[in-house]
């Protein structure tokens, strides 16, 4: 890497480039210095390059303007052209909406105005263009209203480059600035607040708390007012262009030409509530809200911090884990050096926590946010542990209130996190789960990440770490292996069943190929048998060959499923199929999710088949005990969703090439006809066409490309009858789902007149119960490892009793689940909901029901709670 490339990269970190040079200045000086050294030669190289800093390590930002300062004084004409590029950059991450390119440039351009590059009133005329075109979109006449997500991110950006230079716009354009302050305050008014209902971390109970509360936008407008109010002075954005304030100010400061924001969709010509969900649910796609804040730690960890500066550091750190998410090692790095005076580990800990807990799904891989935070650990062994450790403590305390997909992804973070650390923890401090209500939220919690450790490891050393707190061991999965109902080991008495699953164990390892088993099956067995006998002796037998390992699984079902597909031609038989499977691996849950899973991808089963067996009684009883039938039903809808993704990739990628293949046929035809109808003299006399060795050329060619368009037309043609098959059997998969949902909440959910709320519902056994509440409910998380003094879940445990009926928790789980599906796949969802809300959630579906399902969608609840 040339040097003047490694002084931009590693300016502002203790690196061998800057020797034992530590201050900005310095760092500023030599970087300055190397840059106008190479700047004559290498002037488009050093343009790019800076521009790519900027965006890709924006905790920079002032340095870099700083830089861009001082080679503004050296040769103006660079500078020009980098506010050109960077013009032309912008408004291509407008048009295209690349939220964080518009983001963190805008965050660049605020900072060029610091050091006198950019004129102050060109950053304003950004701004109210930004401004205008939000207060167009949300003005229910002459905008569309359910694009807020997008008005919403523009002042959101506009707000965010204050920290990082409102005392100097104060200071050069007062009057323009207030001018913006108060269109953002005008656009408030008008705009609505938007809920967290749905992809809130905790389970809104319908208390109205939401509603009180104030959204993203109005507490960063906050936090604003009180910068504004303190002079515009914080502690967490370094000011390096002050220190060249005397040389900065010589430099011309360069207009920024004007931008235009894209246009949105048009309210539908027929609006409904349908439509503007529908729409409002996209907007949300496309303009995310980049941080949903997990208060994990109380206010004291991080009190010392002013509002305004909790939010610059939350900037950094989402900004370091976006741009260095293929570089763990890089990124904690960066994360533990924030150009910042204060600590911060416990903010690092929420940030990292609220990324790897987002709804519906974390930005990134949740493995690198584990990586991340083992990272950390091992960078800070002095002080992050103890805060990691603090925070699973508090978000354990609550966890009986964390949403069920947070609650999941928690268990295999937690989980994968241990496995790093020999699997220490103080499980001595948990010990009181084990109590009788074995759907108490924190015994399920216990009992899950103990079984995940088991699959992470092996069951005697997962005993071996809980050795301090040996009652836990009840919450282990059972060590067995396979239950092989016609072993003969344990004694049994051998039986004409057991031979037959000899004679076929024989057959198999004899290599009989799978016609000949079916047609022994068809005449030796199923006759005498009938059909449960038979499926019990193929599936056991089967699975008992394929247990040594997952090669010999694969094996097994690659050469011997059709044997059971023969068996098993419809639903309710691939049902009693996977409920053999579920017997063989009774004290495996991960076989049983793998095994369950390779048979719908060789579509032995189908995914209606596993929703039934999900919604049989045995496991209709473990929805609130257990995650094993959710993992399965997971994977199912997950395997369905990933098909028809796959599918509309595959297709998307055919119509380009179909273009170009279209483009190219056409070409090659024009050129054969032109050469076909060219004059060519042959021995003396002209004579139509071109020589023959080039026509005969020209022909092959066009024939070719013509077959090629053909073929990849053919290939389109039936990727997209593939589509229209998987998309009708994705309708039928949902409707099936919810309406099992609604059958067995129906069932079990007391009459709607009694419980309007989640809160009633979790209020009903309260009363029967005697619980001693009045100790305090708060949690108080003051030891030196973070951890609790003393606990409740939340005002739930007291005296370490649970105090939610059994009945009640299976409903809380179950409304949980159906939430947590229905925002998961929300974009499958929406296409169908005039089907669903026709036959699924109509006025005799439970309220509670249809609340779930619409919180899920993002969808307003108003309609969910009229009858």
């Amino acid at each position: 890497m040339s040097s003047w490339k490694s002084f931009l990269l590693r300016i502002g970190d203790k690196s061998s480039e800057y020797g034992t040079a530590s201050d900005f200045k310095e760092h500023i000086e030599a970087c300055f210095g190397a840059l106008r050294r190479e700047l004559e030669h290498s002037t488009i190289d050093i343009l790019e390059f800076i521009l790519q800093c900027a965006e890709q390590l924006p905790h920079k930002i002032p340095l870099y303007a700083t830089v861009v300062g001082l080679l503004n004084l050296e040769n103006e004409e660079f500078v020009i052209k980098l506010v050109e590029n960077l013009h032309t950059n912008f408004q291509d991450a407008l048009d295209s909406g690349s939220c964080d390119r518009v983001r963190i440039l805008m965050r660049f351009l605020t900072a060029l105005t610091c050091s006198k590059v950019l004129q102050a009133a060109s950053l304003v005329v950004v701004f109210e263009t930004l401004l205008s075109s939000s207060a167009t979109i949300v003005d229910e006449e002459k905008g569309n209203p359910s694009w807020q997500a997008c008005t919403d991110f523009y002042i959101t950006c506009i707000l965010s480059c204050l920290p990082w230079g409102g005392a100097e716009l104060i200071e050069q354009v007062p009057e323009e600035i207030e001018r913006v302050m108060a269109g953002i305050q005008a656009y408030l008014s008008i705009r609505r607040q938007v809920s967290d209902t749905g992809l809130s971390f905790f389970e809104d109970y319908g208390t109205g708390k939401d509603l009180a509360e104030k959204d993203f936008l109005e507490d960063l407008w906050e936090r604003v007012q009180v910068l504004s109010s303190n002079g515009w002075k914080l502690d967490s954005v370094p000011r390096p262009h002050l220190s060249f304030e005397a040389q900065l100010v010589a430099g011309k400061s360069h207009e920024f030409g004007p931008i235009s924001c894209p246009e949105l969709p048009h309210p539908p010509a027929a609006p409904s509530e349908i439509t503007y969900g529908e729409q409002r649910y996209i907007a949300g796609l496309k303009y995310p809200q980049r941080l949903r804040r997990l208060n994990i730690f109380p206010a004291s960890k991080t009190e010392d911090l002013q509002p305004i500066d909790r939010f610059s550091v939350e900037e950094y750190l989402l900004d370091v884990l976006l741009f260095l998410n293929g570089c763990r090692k890089e990124c904690a790095s960066f994360m533990v050096g924030l150009p910042v005076p204060f600590r911060y580990e416990y903010l690092m800990a929420e940030t990292i926590f609220s990324q790897l807990l987002m709804l519906p799904h974390p930005p990134f891989n949740p493995l690198y946010y584990m990586l991340v935070i083992m990272d950390l650990c091992k960078a800070l062994p002095g002080a992050f542990p103890a805060v990691i450790a603090g925070a699973v403590q508090a978000l354990f305390e609550k966890i009986a209130d964390l949403d069920v997909e947070c609650r999941t992804q928690l268990i295999l973070w937690f989980s994968h996190h241990l496995s790093n650390f020999q699997f220490i923890w103080p499980w001595e401090e948990w010990a009181y789960v084990l109590d009788p209500q074995k759907w108490a939220p924190q015994h399920v919690f216990v009992q899950e990440v103990l079984e995940r450790e088991v699959r992470l490891s092996y069951w005697d050393k997962i005993k071996q770490s809980i050795e301090k707190a040996p009652a836990l061991e009840e919450l282990l999965p059972p060590k067995g292996g396979p239950n092989f109902k016609y072993t003969l080991e344990n004694g049994l008495e051998k039986t004409d069943i057991h031979e037959l699953s000899v004679e076929l164990n024989n057959k198999v390892k004899g290599r009989s190929t799978s016609h000949e088993i079916i047609s022994w099956v068809e005449e030796s067995i199923f006759p005498v048998r009938g059909l449960e006998v038979t499926l019990s002796i193929v599936v056991q037998t089967l699975l008992d060959i394929g247990s040594k390992s997952f090669t010999h699984l694969i094996t097994v079902l690659e050469r011997y499923g059709q044997v059971t597909a023969k068996i098993c031609p419809d639903h309710d038989k691939q049902a009693m199929l996977i409920s053999e499977v579920s017997s063989f691996w009774k004290n495996n849950a991960q076989m049983t999710a793998i095994a369950i899973d390779r048979m719908m991808g060789y579509r032995l089963i189908s995914n209606l088949a596993i929703v039934r067996w999900v919604f049989s009684p045995t496991n209709i009883e473990q929805f609130h005990t257990s995650d094993r039938p959710w993992e399965i039903l997971r994977n199912a809808v997950s395997k369905t969703f990933n098909r028809i993704s796959d599918l509309r990739k595959e297709i998307s990628s055919l119509n380009e090439s179909l273009v170009s293949t279209e483009k190219a046929t056409a070409q090659a035809k024009a050129e054969l006809v032109a050469a076909e109808s060219k004059l060519t003299l042959v021995d003396g006399e002209p004579v139509l066409g071109e020589n023959p060795v080039r026509l005969k050329h020209l022909k092959s060619h066009a024939e070719k490309t013509e077959e090629e368009e053909v073929s990849m037309r053919d290939s389109l043609d039936a990727k997209e009858a593939l589509l229209a098959r998987a998309l009708t059997e994705n309708e039928e998969l949902f409707l099936t789902l919810y309406r099992n949902f609604s059958n067995v909440l129906a069932e079990r959910l007391p009459d709607p007149s009694k419980v309007g709320t989640l809160q009633d519902l979790k209020s009903i056994n309260s009363d029967s119960m005697a619980v001693d509440l009045e100790e305090s409910s708060t949690m108080e998380v003051d030891n030196d490892n973070g951890g609790p003094k003393k606990s409740q879940s939340n005002g739930e445990r007291a005296n370490n009793v649970y105090n939610i009926g059994e009945k009640e928790q299976w409903c809380l789980s179950t409304l949980a689940y159906v939430k947590a599906f229905s925002r998961q796949y929300a974009s499958e969802i929406w296409p169908l909901i005039e089907k669903l809300d026709s036959e699924v959630l109509t006025d005799s579906a439970h309220p509670l029901f249809r609340r779930a399902v619409y919180s899920g969608l993002h969808r307003p609840i108003s309609e969910a709670s009229s009858d």
